[in-house]
């Protein structure tokens, strides 16, 4: 619900604050004392158009903030997340901002959000009737989820299986559009996929192969020079004179001297070793040096293998592991494209049985509604009667169309508000005043249809008491007083008849000081209350006469309120 209402430099509005109760609020004043400037500062920080020249006259900027309560309000709260706007502690806070030089900005919780946004959320939140663009009863496609609500709770069960049946068609119908619009990619992708598979299985590529191929390829490169060295090393091993030998002379002199002295068996140990390991490297080098192999072919073979396997991964990887991982990916799609065909066949299959079932729910959902229909009719025409339009005649018009979203019919409002003349589209030929009756009629019959309502919890009615005098002002403000049980309910009014019924009463003055006019708001009880109903009422704020008639109004409400 709409807690507060800031409005700064707006209009006439210098600095007003509003706050309406939980229940039935009203807002009451001398014609242009600026109660419909404060609707309108409403509509414009929901997302309305506004013009920069409604900032007040010398102020920069003029801002307006709203925020709400979704305690109890699951669908506004999960609309404000999808569109990432998460609520703070449950709370909505909503910011305009109109700047003198044109430029204008909406925030919801301190994020920039365009208007579109706005409205999506705030369609969970408010609605406003009267003069405004906010009456949704101008989009038909509301009349029906009205009616639905009206008819109860089988019709909603029928709705919810008909929206789910809905989405899963419509799903699998659109893969299967792709899957016959894609044909001839189907074919190009199964080729190319089919060829990049068997270019890398044929490869037939390991792990440890790269290194391997790099390691044997410098050693191809380089063999006579790796020949010319190893010839070296065995010379300087096993020559004359050489290493071996003298190790071999070494070992047989310090032999000697461990002979005469135990002290220099380490020594004569030590040159042992030196010369076992001294051995050992001379048949190492022998070893080496006849695997040294000097084959141009055997060097071309191994670049061309290294030279397939950077192509390989330049296609398909980094790696030698991610070329493989790419294969069998490849080979994954392969089998579903492969099977695509009698996927296909199976969705249609599907499809198929899904439709029966659509049609057979929508087929239910139509007769009930046709049942329904007539005394859906009759509801909202008592109401009617109450609110100066007994004359009027409320039709529904189903027509039946093909099964979607929300059955196989469309729904519409049909009225004719004068004797006589056939009905016609409500969105079109009902006033604004005519509208905002119609839709509180409509509220107040579907009111107590469900305990969980769908619909905005605060609704505003701006001035719907155009026309209406004696019993059937008194009628409307019950029915006021009666909504506002199960909603959020600001009324902007002119007859004493509803403002008496109101849960907190507002009044709007314009006042000059300064030379500079401003609009004015307090909340008025006791004597000031009995004061503006008496003013209401057509007397001076003195008349006895009036004041205690005023009082019996708020007697009389407050009995009715117990």
């Amino acid at each position: 619900m709409l807690t507060e209402l800031r409005i700064t430099n707006f209009a006439l509005i210098d600095d007003l604050t509003l706050e309406p109760s939980g229940g039935f609020s009203v807002l009451t004043g001398e014609t242009g004392a600026g109660k419909s400037i404060i609707v309108d500062a409403l509509g414009v920080v929901l997302g309305d158009r506004a013009d920069p020249g409604l900032t007040r006259t010398g102020a920069d900027r003029c801002l307006i903030q709203a925020v709400f309560d979704l305690s109890n309000n699951a669908g506004a709260c999960e609309c404000a997340r999808d569109l990432g706007c998460d609520p703070e502690e449950c709370l909505l806070i909503l910011t305009r901002e109109l700047n003198r030089n044109g430029k204008s900005s909406l925030r919801i919780n301190g994020r920039t959000v365009t208007a579109s946004v706005v409205r999506a959320v705030t369609s969970h939140l408010i609605d406003i009737y009267g003069q405004h663009e906010h009456q949704s009863l101008l989009n038909v496609s509301s009349h029906i989820d009205i009616f639905d609500t009206w008819l109860g709770a089988q019709a909603g069960a029928l709705r919810e299986d008909i929206a789910d049946l809905w989405r899963h068609v419509t799903a699998i119908e659109a893969q299967l559009r792709s899957l016959h619009d894609d044909e001839r990619e189907r074919v190009r992708n199964l080729d190319l996929w089919r060829f990049q598979v068997n270019e890398i299985r044929e490869a037939r590529l390991s792990d440890e192969e790269e290194t391997q191929l790099d390691i044997e390829r410098n050693r191809l490169a380089n063999a006579q020079k790796l020949a010319a060295a190893a010839a070296s090393v065995y010379e300087l091993l096993s020559s004359e004179g050489g290493i071996v030998d003298l190790l071999g002379e070494a070992e047989s002199g310090a032999d000697k001297m461990a002979a005469v002295d135990s002290g220099a068996s380490d020594i004569a140990e030590t040159i042992t070793g030196a010369l076992v390991s001294a051995q050992e490297s001379l048949a190492l080098v022998r070893r080496y040096s006849e695997g040294i192999e000097e084959s141009p072919e055997r060097l071309e073979q191994v670049s061309e293998r290294i030279d397939l396997i950077k192509t390989l991964k330049r296609k398909y990887g980094d790696s030698i592991p991610e070329v493989l991982a790419y294969a069998e990916e490849m080979q994954c799609r392969i089998a579903e494209l492969e099977h695509a065909e009698e996927r296909g066949d199976q969705m249609e299959t599907e499809i198929e049985a899904l439709r029966t079932q659509l049609t057979d729910a929508s087929s239910r959902l139509s007769a009930i509604r046709r049942k329904g229909a007539p005394a859906f009719e009759k509801a909202v025409q008592n109401e009617l009667q109450e609110l100066a339009m007994g004359k009027t005649r409320f039709e529904v018009a189903c027509a039946e169309v093909a099964p979607g979203p929300k059955g196989s019919q469309t729904v519409e409002f049909m009225i004719s508000p004068n004797p006589g003349e056939p009905v016609k589209p409500l969105a079109k030929i009902a006033s604004g005043g005519e509208m905002s009756r119609v839709m509180l009629a409509l509220k107040t019959v579907t009111a107590p249809a469900t305990a969980s309502r769908t619909g905005a919890p605060t609704l505003v009615f701006d001035e719907i008491d155009a026309g209406i005098g004696g019993r059937t002002a008194a009628a409307l403000g019950e029915k006021l007083a009666a909504l506002a049980s199960g909603y959020q309910v600001l009324c902007v009014t002119h007859l004493p008849q509803v403002a008496g019924k109101a849960d907190r009463h507002f009044s709007v003055t314009k006042a000059t000081a300064g030379g500079r006019t401003a609009v004015h708001l307090e909340v008025v009880d006791g004597d000031q209350r009995v004061g503006e109903l008496a003013r209401m009422l057509g007397a001076d704020e003195r008349s006895d006469a009036a004041a205690v008639v005023a009082r019996e109004m708020l007697v009389v409400a407050d009995k009715g309120n117990r």
